[in-house]
């Protein structure tokens, strides 16, 4: 980073981990750090645009590719940047879980058990999270989580880790089918001792005016 007077790019890059989402953090090597780790950043090169820095700092920092991203705003507010940066363009990306260890330096922390980061850092992941579930009902975020095909309840179990809450089993497959998201295919999954369940796959309809989305506030669980 050369001068305080540069922008940056950062990322919260998201995965599942157990029954939390878990956030892609990197080691601080800065010589004035005060905190051990901070989200994966470079400086902006004008370049190149902001969104083929986030895309190439993800794979740089997580050794994937993300399955799905967007810029999450900008944010400055004074806040404490690990580069000095003035102002931050951030995104928020997800990526299935795939048992692989990040590159070295590179780890993932739950959301509910982050360590301590940058202030601007930690502002950039509670408004990015808060986006990443807003844009559920108009983004694939959920079903780049999953493979081409998956059950009902690998679906729901994806919906409410974003949400971090649970959801009600058949208000979610009712609201599910109104949105016309899925549609089912001719395999069938073993889910322990139960019948098979059938699996689906991702295949939007385009919506009419007056159809919307899954809707969340009438799914409590």
């Amino acid at each position: 980073m050369h001068g305080s007077r540069a922008n940056s790019v950062d990322i919260v890059l998201c995965t599942p981990h157990g029954r939390h989402l878990a956030v892609l953090l990197v080691r601080d090597k800065g010589k004035r750090a005060k905190e051990k780790w901070c989200l994966p950043w470079a400086p902006a090169d004008t370049d190149e645009a902001p969104d083929q820095t986030a895309v190439r700092e993800v794979n740089r920092a997580a050794g994937a590719r993300a399955s799905w991203i967007a810029q999450a705003g900008t944010f400055g507010e004074g806040k404490r940047h690990p580069g000095d940066a003035d102002l931050s363009v951030a995104f928020v990306g997800v990526t299935p879980a795939t048992g692989d260890e990040p590159p070295s330096g590179s780890r993932w922390f739950s959301i509910a058990d982050l360590p301590a980061i940058p202030p601007r850092h930690r502002i950039i992941v509670d408004a990015a999270l808060a986006q990443l579930r807003e844009r559920m009902d108009r983004a694939p975020v959920a079903f780049r989580l999953l493979g081409a095909t998956f059950t009902l309840t690998e679906l729901q179990a994806v919906y409410e880790l974003l949400l971090g809450r649970r959801l009600h089993k058949a208000s979610f497959r009712r609201s599910l089918t109104a949105a016309f998201l899925v549609e089912p295919t001719d395999e069938w999954q073993s889910e322990g001792r139960g019948r098979p369940a059938q699996l689906f796959r991702y295949a939007p309809r385009k919506r009419r005016a007056n159809r919307g989305g899954v809707r969340f506030d009438l799914l409590g669980g």
